[in-house]
């Protein structure tokens, strides 16, 4: 298990794409009408990170395959050479990290639920964003021997800055003893997973920063909704207003603040052990200048990607 609990803050983009479309609403991206933000669930992230893991050859739970709970058991049983549930589960990364309901059905195998120490936000956009409607050809004729063509219908974001927050609770990780290096792993496959969703709805998304913080051992507390904690601004620091938002197409139309966040570790500095700050090369950022590992007494990296 790992000691120190850890806030992760997460920013990415998306262009000309469909961060999680609604597949019961026609593919539509999910979207609040209210706020005028795009939005991606908790589960199509970590489905993101999931997939970049087994790419990296981990072992996990759900492999993205159709089959039954019982099968995917046996499945891995065989392969760990393991015995009960409880023993096969803690062999996958997915489940040290996220949790798992095992529930076979079976007298012969305990059912058990497990809370993940990881648990994400939505995502939702610091832009409000608008969809586009597009319509297109098909490749093929309607029937033989005719000059029509089917049609395709497709949804697409112009442009979002997305932001997403998890919280890893070293409690729960005593459970599914999930351990530092499994959140070192996971930090990495959200980074590398978000920058691999090469399909065509799913191209233009890129990593763009990420911060985590880690508490020191004993700390039960932390700052919270870091996501609710970050605003973009204009190039001179002025406020956007809802036109100019739904303007944004790129990164040079836009700052990212992160002024409270940073206000907000300031605070709390005697109970945080490190931050650790990866970010994109191309992105502007307003704050991390207020970063001082000499003046907040704990380490502090960051790292342009």
């Amino acid at each position: 298990m790992f000691e120190g609990r850890r806030e992760f803050l997460f920013l990415y983009s998306v262009k000309d794409g469909n961060p999680n479309g609604d597949p019961l609403n026609a593919n539509y991206p999910r979207y609040d009408e209210e706020t005028q933000q795009v939005l991606a669930s908790d589960v199509r992230i970590k489905r993101t990170i999931r997939d970049q893991l087994i790419r990296e050859g981990e072992a996990v739970f759900i492999d993205g395959e159709t089959k039954t709970l019982k099968k995917r058991f046996e499945e891995l049983k065989s392969q760990f050479e393991t015995k009960t549930g409880e023993e096969t589960m803690k062999k996958c990364i997915d489940v040290r990290l996220f949790g798992v309901t095992f529930a076979l059905n079976d007298e012969d195998e305990k059912s058990f639920a497990w809370t993940g120490p990881v648990q994400f936000k939505w995502a939702r956009s610091l832009n409000k964003a608008k969809v586009d409607f597009v319509q297109g050809s098909g490749g093929f004729a309607t029937k033989d021997g005719s000059e029509n063509r089917t049609f395709r219908n497709e949804y697409k974001v112009p442009f979002a800055i997305m932001v997403t927050y998890a919280i890893a609770n070293q409690n729960a990780s005593r459970i599914t003893e999930a351990t530092d290096e499994d959140l070192t792993k996971m930090r990495e496959a959200l980074w590398n997973g978000t920058n691999n969703l090469i399909t065509r709805s799913k191209t233009e998304h890129r990593s763009r920063l990420i911060i985590e913080i880690e508490y020191k051992p004993g700390f039960e507390s932390h700052i919270g909704s870091l996501d609710e904690k970050v605003t973009i601004v204009k190039n001179d620091g002025s406020s956007f207003d809802d036109d100019e938002q739904l303007a944004i197409r790129n990164l040079k139309d836009f700052v990212v603040d992160l002024s409270e966040i940073v206000d907000s570790i300031r605070r709390i500095k005697d109970n945080v052990k490190n931050v650790k700050v990866f970010v994109d090369s191309g992105m502007n950022i307003k704050g991390l200048e207020d970063l001082d590992s000499k003046t907040l007494n704990f380490d502090i990296s960051i790292e342009k990607r």
